[in-house]
C-alpha cells in the first residue's frame, strides 16, 4: 500500500476513525493491528520477517536490562545486532557480494562458481532494521529503559506512517508517545492535513512529472546525450528531493494527525551554501543515525585530522551502500564524504583568500554563489545514484564533454526539449513548480512556516485553500494508468 494511492486514501480515515473512538488503553493495540495490515499489503509474508525484527531487538533489551558484567553486555549488543542485520545482509547483499566474489576470481584466472542468488528485497527493510538496532544500541548504552510490553514494542517497530521509508525515529521520541493518550486536537489535525497535502503536491505534481522527462532520457543514454543528460541530471536532483521529502511530509503529517509527532527529514536542504550544510539538512534521521550510532562511536573527530577524514569517509561510503547493493551507491557516498574531506581541508584557505579579497561572508551575491557551487557538486554525485551502474554513470560523464556544442545549447531554443517525455506546456507549468518549491523552501530557512501564516487567517480563506489545494493535486498530478502506484524512490532502500 503506497501513499499515492486510493487503497490508502480509504485506509487511512478509517484508521484516524477509529482511532479516536477506540478507548485510549486499547488505541496502541489499533494501530498495530493496522500498521502490520497496512505492511502486509505488499506481501503478508513480510509480516513474519518485521517480526523476527522486532523480537531479536525486544529480546535484546529485555536481556540487557538483566545483564550486569560489562563483557556479557556487549557479547549480547552483538549478537542481537548480528541477528538483527542478518535478514538484511541476506536480501539485500548476498547477491552483491557474491558477484563481486565472482569477478575477482574471474580477474585472479578462475571460473567463478558462487551462484547468484534471484531475491526480492523486502520494502523498508534498511529503515526498520535501523529502527530496532538503534533501540538496541541506545539500551546498551542506558540512554533508555527497555519497554516491557511487547506490543507496544511492535508499534515502535512498524509504525505504518514511517515504517516503510521514514523518518527513522529514535526510541525517546517514539515509543514514549505511543501510550496514544493525546486527545483529538483540531489545529493539529489541520495542520497535518496541509503537511499531508504539501507532500502530495511534491511527490505526483513534482516528481512524477519529472520522472517522465529523466526516466526517458536515462532509459537511452546514446540517444541523449549532452545537454538532454545534463539537464535529466539537474531535475533528477530535484526529483528525488520531492519525492522523498513527499513521502516524509505525508508520513509526518499521517502521524501528526493521529497525535504523534516524528521528526523532521528534510531542512530546505538545495538552499545550503556547502556540502556539509546540505548533509545537515537532507535525510536527517539517516545522517544523525549513522552519526550516532557509527561515526561517533568510532571516534568522531576526536582523534586528530586523519582519523576523522577516515572516519568521515568509511560512513558516507557506508552510507551509500546503504542506499543500493551496487558499487556505483559506494561512489556515490564515497564523493559526498570526499567533498566534505576537501571542503574541510579548504575552509580555512578560503577564509584567508575572502578577507584578502574583501568579500563579504553574509553577501546575498556570496550565498547565492556559493549555492550554486553546492548544488553542483551534489548534483554532479547523484549521477552515481542515479546512473544504475559505475559503467553507465561513467558513460554519462565522458557523455557532459559534449554539452558546450552549439547543437546541444540548440535545444534550449528549439523543441528537442519537449521531446523527452513532457510536451511545451508541461515542462513550463515544472519549472514553474521547482520555482513555488524554492520559494516555500526559501520561506522555511527564513523562519517562515507558510502553513502557520495560512492558519491564522479566517475560516473562508482556509476553507478555500484546503479545497483548492485538493483540486489542484487532482488535476494536475500524475493520477491513472501506469503512474497510479508509482513507488517512491526510497521504498527500494
Amino acid at each position: 500500500m503506497v501513499f499515492n494511492s486510493l487503497t490508502y486514501l480509504i485506509f487511512f480515515p478509517i484508521v484516524v476513525l477509529a482511532y479516536y473512538l477506540f478507548p485510549v488503553k486499547f488505541r496502541y493495540i489499533w494501530l498495530l493491528g493496522a500498521s502490520y495490515f497496512f505492511y502486509m499489503q505488499w506481501d503478508a509474508i513480510y509480516g513474519l520477517l518485521l517480526l523476527y525484527s522486532t523480537a531479536v531487538a525486544y529480546a535484546g533489551g529485555q536481556l540487557l536490562d538483566r545483564l550486569e558484567s560489562t563483557k556479557q553486555r556487549k557479547l549480547c549488543l552483538a549478537l542481537c545486532l548480528l541477528l538483527d542485520f542478518s535478514p538484511l545482509i541476506f536480501f539485500k547483499y548476498s547477491a552483491f557480494l557474491l558477484n563481486t566474489a565472482n569477478i575477482l576470481l574471474q580477474n585472479g584466472g578462475i571460473a567463478p562458481f558462487f551462484p547468484i542468488p534471484d531475491l526480492i528485497l523486502p520494502i523498508g527493510i534498511s529503515f526498520f532494521t535501523f529502527q530496532a538496532s538503534g533501540y538496541v544500541i541506545d539500551v546498551y548504552k542506558k540512554t533508555v529503559p527497555p519497554e516491557h510490553n511487547f506490543l507496544r514494542f511492535a508499534l515502535f517497530v512498524s509504525f505504518f506512517p514511517q515504517l516503510v521509508a521514514g523518518p527513522i525515529e529514535r526510541t525517546k521520541n517514539l515509543l514514549s508517545q505511543l501510550d496514544c493518550k493525546a486527545s483529538f486536537d483540531f489545529d493539529k489535525t489541520r495542520d497535518g492535513l496541509w503537511l499531508m497535502l504539501w507532500g502530495y503536491l511534491l511527490k505526483v505534481v513534482i516528481a512524477d512529472r519529472i520522472a517522465i522527462f529523466v526516466d526517458t532520457v536515462y532509459a537511452d543514454l546514446k540517444t541523449y546525450d549532452g545537454a538532454y543528460i545534463l539537464i535529466a541530471t539537474a531535475l533528477f536532483a530535484f526529483q528525488i528531493y520531492c519525492d522523498f521529502a513527499g513521502y516524509s511530509a505525508i508520513a509526518i503529517g499521517s502521524a501528526q494527525i493521529l497525535g504523534i509527532r516524528l521528526m523532521d527529514n528534510f531542512a530546505s536542504p538545495y538552499l545550503s551554501i556547502s556540502v556539509s550544510e546540505f548533509w545537515r539538512r537532507w535525510h536527517i534521521s539517516l545522517t544523525s543515525w549513522f552519526k550516532d550510532y557509527v561515526y561517533i562511536p568510532m571516534g568522531g573527530n576526536r582523534r586528530g585530522k586523519l582519523r576523522t577524514f577516515l572516519n568521515r569517509l568509511f560512513v558516507f561510503t557506508l552510507s551509500g551502500l546503504w542506499h543500493g547493493a551496487d558499487w556505483a551507491f559506494a561512489i556515490w557516498g564515497a564523493l559526498n564524504g570526499f567533498l566534505l574531506i576537501l571542503e574541510d581541508i579548504l575552509h580555512p584557505v578560503m577564509d584567508r583568500l575572502s578577507r584578502l579579497l574583501g568579500i563579504k561572508s553574509t553577501a546575498i551575491s556570496n550565498r547565492v554563489a556559493k549555492g550554486i557551487i553546492t548544488f553542483f557538486l551534489v548534483d554532479f554525485t547523484w549521477i552515481f545514484f542515479r546512473a544504475g551502474s559505475v559503467s553507465n554513470a561513467v558513460y554519462i560523464i565522458s557523455s557532459l564533454k559534449s554539452f558546450p556544442r552549439i547543437s546541444n545549447i540548440n535545444i534550449f531554443f528549439g523543441d528537442g526539449l519537449y521531446e523527452c517525455g513532457l510536451d511545451e506546456k508541461n515542462f513550463h507549468f515544472l519549472i514553474l513548480m521547482i520555482a513555488l518549491l524554492l520559494i516555500v523552501d526559501t520561506c522555511s530557512k527564513m523562519g517562515i512556516v507558510i502553513r502557520n501564516k495560512i492558519a491564522v487567517q479566517n475560516l473562508w480563506f482556509r476553507s478555500f485553500f484546503t479545497v483548492f489545494a485538493i483540486i489542484f493535486i487532482l488535476v494536475f498530478g500524475i493520477w491513472g494508468g501506469s503512474y497510479e502506484k508509482t513507488a517512491f524512490i526510497y521504498f527500494q532502500f
